[in-house]
């Protein structure tokens, strides 16, 4: 079981920078490929981000490439997702989840961003 709380989201103005952070209770942090999702109103939720287990790999969706950066400190059962150069149409709401090889099963409660024009 892993319970994941995320903090960081805000009202931004575009170009700004934001940092999420997604902590993690529970067992073997480590062993779960760590991701970010968002939600935009009236949208369904999309993949943004996912880090594997090391912190090594990563992968990210088009839409963001060159501007978010996740990475995660196992130490601290933290993963991180780094925005900038900010968009209106990142507006959302942003869920951290965890997957240990069957899916995406545990999910964060999610945190807003807000980016105005």
């Amino acid at each position: 079981q892993v319970q994941l709380v995320e903090s960081g989201g805000g009202l931004v103005q575009a170009g700004d920078s934001l940092r999420l952070s997604c902590a993690a209770s529970g067992r073997a942090f480590s062993s779960y490929t760590m991701g970010w999702f968002r939600q935009a109103p009236g949208k369904e939720r999309e993949f943004v981000a996912r880090i594997y287990r090391s912190g090594d790999t990563t992968t990210y969706a088009d839409f963001v490439k060159g501007r978010f950066t996740i990475s995660r400190d196992n130490a601290k059962n933290t993963v991180y997702l780094q925005m900038n150069s900010l968009k209106p149409e990142d507006t959302a709401a942003y869920y951290c989840s965890a997957n240990l090889n069957s899916g995406w099963t545990y999910w964060g409660q999610g945190t807003q961003v807000t980016v105005s024009s």
